[in-house]
């Protein structure tokens, strides 16, 4: 099976600074600004989406009303997605029907049936989808995908994946203080399912030989950070991981903030994802700024 635009770039095997993007809901506000941030960063938008549009531009970006026209124009590839949360399904089915491999969902508040079709339609068409309400993916100095600022990211060798958008940024910010670069940072989003998960990008990283260690941002609720310490434990995954998990405070039975974020029991809370990441030895920083520390410990 031919690879993904994902895979390609997490392996190490593709450069992204030359693909081509689309925004879907580029004339609406968000969509604009971001369109014009990603830009400005480098990343080469070669189209917009917004039905009844066509023929307008934003920042120089010509616009058309659907996806099938922007990747006959202008072989888009890539999708960031900034429209409404009851038409993301909507969007992402037009957008792998018209040929594009990758979709960045911004988009908050997508129901969860919606997620799981999506899901199923990128494997049917061979692509991924970051998100939805993700801020999106940075590989720094070739490609931001999504509402990143830009200024916390160094270009260099760790991998940062994160449940939380804002956390990404401020622990992107200690490793550019500590001089720790990334590859890559993507946030897999704050739902309770999300379309790429932590173990999908850890196996896609796994051999890449510009990736020498992992920061893994997660946070009460669900059990994703328990999955991390199986699938390292199970396959002796080689690189260094360290953790940070969000919601230590937290009251339990209470949703914080994302969809993902509720503690029901002992499952999902902070004691028990820090134990099962201990026992794959993978050390917890009780404090976001002690993650680069960890990070760059031997032990």
């Amino acid at each position: 099976m031919k690879s993904s635009i994902l895979s390609d770039w997490l392996t190490g095997r593709v450069e992204p600074r030359n693909a081509k993007v689309l925004v879907q809901g580029i004339t609406g506000r968000y969509g604009r600004l971001h369109a014009e941030m990603m830009k400005a960063y480098g990343t080469n938008i070669v189209a917009g989406t917004s039905p009844g549009k066509a023929g307008e531009f934003v920042a120089g970006i010509p616009v058309f009303n659907d996806c099938r026209a922007a990747v006959k124009a202008w072989g888009a590839e890539v999708s960031v997605v900034f429209v409404p949360a009851p038409h993301y399904l909507e969007a992402v089915t037009e957008a792998f029907e018209a040929g594009v491999n990758l979709v960045v969902g911004i988009t908050e508040r997508v129901p969860v049936r919606d997620t799981l079709r999506s899901i199923d339609l990128a494997k049917k068409y061979g692509g991924h989808i970051i998100g939805p309400n993700t801020p999106g993916i940075i590989l720094p100095g070739q490609i931001k995908l999504g509402i990143m600022p830009v200024q916390p990211f160094l270009p260099g060798g760790a991998v940062v994946l994160s449940r939380s958008g804002t956390l990404t940024y401020e622990i992107s910010n200690y490793l550019k203080k500590e001089g720790l670069g990334i590859f890559v940072a993507l946030g897999v989003g704050g739902d309770p399912v999300n379309s790429t998960n932590f173990i999908e990008c850890l196996d896609m990283v796994r051999e890449n030989p510009h990736v020498d260690s992992i920061a893994l941002i997660g946070e009460i609720g669900g059990d994703a950070e328990e999955r991390v310490a199986d699938f390292v434990l199970e396959t002796k995954f080689p690189k260094r991981v360290a953790a940070y998990i969000a919601g230590r405070s937290a009251p339990r039975e209470k949703k914080m903030g994302h969809a993902g974020a509720i503690i029901m029991g002992e499952a999902g809370t902070v004691e028990s994802k820090e134990k099962a990441l201990n026992r794959a030895g993978i050390p917890v920083a009780r404090m976001p700024w002690e993650l680069p520390a960890l990070l760059k410990s031997k032990k």
